[in-house]
């Protein structure tokens, strides 16, 4: 029988002392990567005096630029617009089917992150198409750069003359010319919702299949067509945008994945403080002596969930940058 989560008891224990240690030091951390590298006018000089690029730093075209030169741009759009209606019609058909308290789960507020990213990434991308048809194209024909004062540019592609856009080997920095200038608030909010739903998804979706599905094929659990869709789609989807879009992947952004987590563990935790109800998840449940180690466990399992997307955006600017 579960225990009851709203006596005093349940949470005045050491286990729960742990676990809060757990979460803590994970948001310390967190917003201490953010506040050390995030931003965009934080760069350092080098040695030989060039400015170095700063880790989060993003350009004014690459949240809607594909990252192959002969893939147009209305292409990730298309995409972006296909699977934002795709996975926009599985959240309703869940929330009709199952009602609003899907949202107790982390399942369905990863799903949502993915429906937004994909809604943000339509917009940018359709304003970025207009841009790049009605503005850059002109300038493109000519070769000429504007200046970043005028706030356009000349989408760069490799090859194309001596300064444009030289990818290396490092996923966080690039070679930029000084005419590119930044990228907007709402393209910096696309990259941090990408990196965000990076892993969350990986995260969602291993849980899922690897420890949760085998437990309920035991009891001959069905799956539904709507489960399976909430745990593979956006992964699809995702991995996809991944291939073809322009963002960085800078590491220290597994801060705001972590902060996303540690923010629905508190939320479970306000809920069960104020009425007994099962756990989504059986090891959020604190009344287990092992608890400590399964929240300590999830905890660690943050790096490889966003490293498998760090090691597709290493593996893609390898193969580029040739």
């Amino acid at each position: 029988m579960t225990a009851d989560s709203t006596d005093p008891s349940y949470w005045l224990n050491w286990r729960f002392l742990l676990c809060a240690i757990w979460v803590l030091v994970g948001i310390v951390i967190a917003a201490l990567l953010i506040w050390r590298y995030e931003g965009r006018n934080k760069s350092r000089n080098k040695p030989n005096g060039n400015e170095e690029e700063a880790a989060g730093c993003l350009y004014k075209n690459e949240p809607w630029e594909t990252c192959w030169k002969w893939i147009h741009p209305i292409w990730l759009l298309s995409y972006r617009i296909v699977a934002f209606s795709a996975l926009l019609a599985l959240l309703l058909a869940d929330i009709i089917i199952r009602g609003g308290g899907i949202f107790y789960f982390y399942t369905q507020w990863t799903f949502t992150l993915v429906t937004i990213y994909f809604g943000l990434g339509s917009l940018l991308s359709i304003h970025g198409c207009l841009r790049y048809c009605y503005d850059v194209e002109p300038e493109r024909d000519s070769n000429v750069c504007t200046d970043a004062e005028h706030g356009s540019y000349v989408p760069l592609t490799l090859g194309e003359n001596e300064d444009t856009t030289i990818v290396t080997g490092n996923l966080d920095h690039y070679d930029e010319p000084n005419c590119r200038p930044a990228a907007s608030v709402s393209g910096y909010t696309l990259q941090i919702l990408f990196q965000m739903c990076a892993g969350s998804v990986v995260l969602t979706d291993s849980v899922f299949w690897f420890i949760l599905y085998p437990f309920f094929t035991a009891k001959d659990y069905r799956l539904s067509f709507l489960v399976v869709c909430m745990h593979s789609v956006n992964a699809v989807f995702l991995l996809g945008d991944a291939v073809l879009n322009s963002l960085r992947f800078p590491f220290f952004r597994i801060a705001y994945f972590a902060l996303w987590t540690c923010v629905f563990v508190i939320f479970q935790w306000i809920i069960h403080a104020c009425v007994s109800i099962r756990w989504p998840y059986a090891f959020l449940d604190l009344s287990s002596p092992y608890a400590p180690l399964w929240y300590l466990a999830v905890g660690l399992l943050l790096f490889p969930c966003f490293g498998i997307f760090t090691l597709i955006f290493r593996i893609k600017q390898c193969y580029l940058s040739r």
